[in-house]
């Protein structure tokens, strides 16, 4: 199965409508099938405002292999860490069991 991955577009100068509906009409144009695009008005009035169209691609072959070569990596430095805390609490963490819970007062 592919990932998706989530890419931004942000669109910070536009001086009329016009200029500002051809950009967006070109960003449509170039998204991929099935992108989900969301378009948002972000900023303020101290730092301006901007138009952010957030869309969802597939994964790339060299993102895919990057990822694959770090995951490892990232999942034992996450194993570790958990073994770290766990023998500097002194607590163990178990799978629930399965079945009912019984409360005995």
């Amino acid at each position: 199965m592919k990932r998706r991955v989530k890419e931004f577009v942000e669109i910070d100068d536009h001086s009329s409508l016009d200029e500002l509906i051809a950009k967006l009409s070109e960003v449509r144009a170039d998204l991929p099938p099935e992108a989900e695009a969301e378009l948002r008005l972000r900023g303020d009035d101290v730092f301006g405002r901007q138009l952010s169209i957030s869309y969802f691609r597939d994964q790339t072959a060299e993102e895919a292999d990057v990822e694959a070569r770090y995951a490892d990596a990232c999942k034992e430095a996450r194993e570790k860490e958990l073994a770290r805390l766990q023998d500097e609490l002194g607590v163990v963490c178990y799978a629930p069991r399965k079945g009912k819970l019984r409360i005995v007062a």
